[in-house]
């Protein structure tokens, strides 16, 4: 069995692990349906678009549910605490995903054209809405999410759904959502072809410009406009939970205090820089597999960046310092910790190697003539 902080290390990796493959997995289904009624201009290019993610989009859907399953079982007061603070925010993120399913089983059932464009933008929403959620819920830990705990931990929430809309979360949304969009549509550049191909390949531009962009104006505000979080009491990892345990104090250029600590955590920035840059390029080259690890890897520098940077804060409290939730206070216990390790050695090798042969099945690109002779049997 592992020690605890040994053990307390490694779940706030796995947890950023599956993050980031929700977010590439999930994420590039969920950019191309942000994408459809932009570059299929017609009901057979919205057909072609939808087919490209309609066969993985449900096996996708795993990263989701494991991540937090997983945050459930290895951060439950993190879990308590953002469900019930973030309520209405999950409430409007289970709603978009209700198009998901309805959309892609349901849109071509009906040759009805307001039918089908109805289901189109309810694809779109279903695409657009969580990655922005998720985004502006990321902003909001950076700047502190305000709940506290008593004496019993039982955590309060005093904030509300509005606060949460602050223009700092909301440029975090903008660039959730770009991050998204950007790895959907380079996606789409290697499953499609002819003037969809080329609609697609104007949003990479325009999407990983964005993304640029915007990642830029996020830490240039959390370097000089936001106070970040410090724990200025001795820590034990070792010792059992306890998140009023500890004394925190807040300053400004905290959020940025782990790269000069870990210098090998700059990796990440430039990662995040280098692999949308070199996606954008390869992109444009025809390149468009090597464009998609490309942008893969800008997912694990942007989510990797962020994670870094609130280490080892989970869920920063801004009504009540001492109340924030950390990788030391926030987990179970040590058996639960080292009980999910062996199950997430076993299950999640099987996921990856099931998903890499279903992706291998299915390759190739989706064309109009495909769409036409399966008119009944395609999404």
């Amino acid at each position: 069995m592992l020690d605890y902080p040994t053990l307390k290390i490694i779940w706030w990796l796995l947890v950023g692990v599956l993050l980031v493959g929700f977010a590439i997995m999930d994420g590039h289904d969920m950019g191309v349906g942000t994408l459809l009624p932009f570059v299929g201009r017609n009901d057979v290019e919205r057909r072609v678009v939808i087919n490209t993610v309609g066969p993985h989009w449900d096996g996708n859907q795993v990263w989701f549910i494991t991540g937090g399953g997983a945050i459930f079982a290895a951060w439950p007061l993190v879990y308590a605490t953002a469900f019930s603070g973030f309520y209405w925010a999950m409430l409007i993120v289970l709603w978009a995903l209700f198009f998901r399913p309805v959309g892609f089983d349901y849109r071509s059932k009906i040759a009805n054209p307001a039918w089908r464009s109805t289901w189109d933008w309810g694809l779109f929403v279903g695409g657009a809405v969580p990655p922005l959620i998720f985004g502006v819920a990321f902003g909001n830990l950076f700047q502190g999410v305000p709940f506290q705990f008593d004496d019993h931990l039982v955590s309060t929430y005093t904030g509300s759904f509005w606060g949460l809309l602050n223009p700092f979360a909301l440029l975090c949304g903008v660039v959730s959502t770009a991050m998204i969009t950007f790895h959907g549509a380079i996606y789409l550049t290697h499953r499609t072809e002819g003037e969809t191909q080329r609609r697609t390949l104007r949003a990479t531009l325009i999407f990983g410009s964005l993304l640029l962009v915007t990642f830029s104006l996020a830490g240039f505000w959390l370097w000089q406009g936001i106070a970040g979080y410090a724990i200025s009491s001795l820590i034990d990892p070792a010792a059992l939970p306890n998140p009023l345990g500890k004394t925190v104090l807040r300053q400004n250029g905290a959020w940025l205090a782990n790269y000069g600590k870990y210098p090998a955590t700059i990796a990440l920035p430039v990662i995040a820089y280098l692999g949308t840059l070199a996606a954008m390029l390869l992109a444009t080259k025809g390149r468009t597999l090597a464009a998609f690890v490309a942008s893969s890897l800008a997912i694990v520098g942007v989510i990797g960046t962020a994670g870094v940077s609130l280490f080892p804060f989970v869920m920063p409290s801004s009504t009540d310092l001492r109340s924030s939730l950390t990788v030391w206070d926030s987990v179970s216990s040590q058996l639960t910790l080292n009980i999910m390790l062996w199950a997430t050695l076993i299950f999640m090798p099987l996921i990856i190697i099931y998903t890499g042969w279903a992706y291998k099945v299915m390759a190739g690109k989706v064309t109009a003539a495909y769409i036409r002779e399966n008119e009944h049997g395609a999404y």
